[in-house]
């Protein structure tokens, strides 16, 4: 994983810092590093997420837990870590939610539930950092993704022609996951900027129609 972040950070032209979300002092020395590195902190964009299929009646406490950690706690670690370089100029603080803590994802109970706690999270910070300038904000995104890949890698023949087709019938546009390039990296770049400045504790699909969020 460490080499696939720096990898990808070079190919990005920027740098890398690697950081365990689960971990508080990982956490803040990871924010250290990179406040020093930029000069300051405008936005966080905190993507980081497992999402390990099991029944939720065979889900044990060390994989709930594990779920859990990641989402959920790394979401809280990384948002209070980036509070205390804005509160000071605000920002934006862009989270990666997802349509399975709206509406449920069977077999995916665990990861459901920490989104499920992410969101309400967010939605929380929102009012209570709104005075110090910071927006808080969520996408629900359904994007081809390497997580996604060994999804679909894990998935019986069958149950992924099943699968395929459902996408086909659910998902109005196109139907299939989207683009992170030409489908996700436009919507964080408004919501990181000047022009989401009046828009906090929204979620934001970008999943080609999936979930149509109210």
């Amino acid at each position: 994983m460490k080499e696939s972040g720096r990898l990808t950070a070079r190919e990005s032209d920027a740098s890398f810092v690697r950081c365990d979300v689960s971990s508080q002092e990982s956490v803040d020395e990871a924010f250290a590093a990179a406040v020093e590195l930029l000069g300051g902190l405008d936005v966080l964009i905190h993507a980081a997420g497992i999402a390990p299929a099991s029944p939720a009646a065979e889900t044990d406490v060390a994989l709930w837990n594990q779920v859990m950690a990641v989402n959920a706690t790394g979401t809280f670690l990384t948002n209070v870590a980036a509070f205390a370089h804005l509160r000071d100029s605000g920002g934006r603080i862009i989270n990666f939610a997802s349509g399975a803590g709206v509406k449920g994802y069977p077999l995916k109970a665990a990861y459901a539930a920490s989104k499920g706690a992410s969101l309400a999270w967010m939605r929380s910070i929102a009012v209570e950092w709104a005075p110090f300038g910071i927006t808080v904000n969520a996408i629900a995104p359904a994007i081809w993704t390497p997580m996604y890949d060994r999804t679909r890698a894990s998935m019986s023949p069958e149950a992924l022609l099943q699968h395929d087709q459902t996408m086909s019938r659910t998902v109005p546009l196109g139907g299939k996951l989207g683009d992170a390039v030409t489908d996700l990296v436009p919507v964080l770049e408004f919501l990181a900027g000047d022009g989401a400045r009046f828009m906090t504790g929204q979620v934001f699909p970008v999943d080609g129609g999936l979930l149509m969020m109210r």
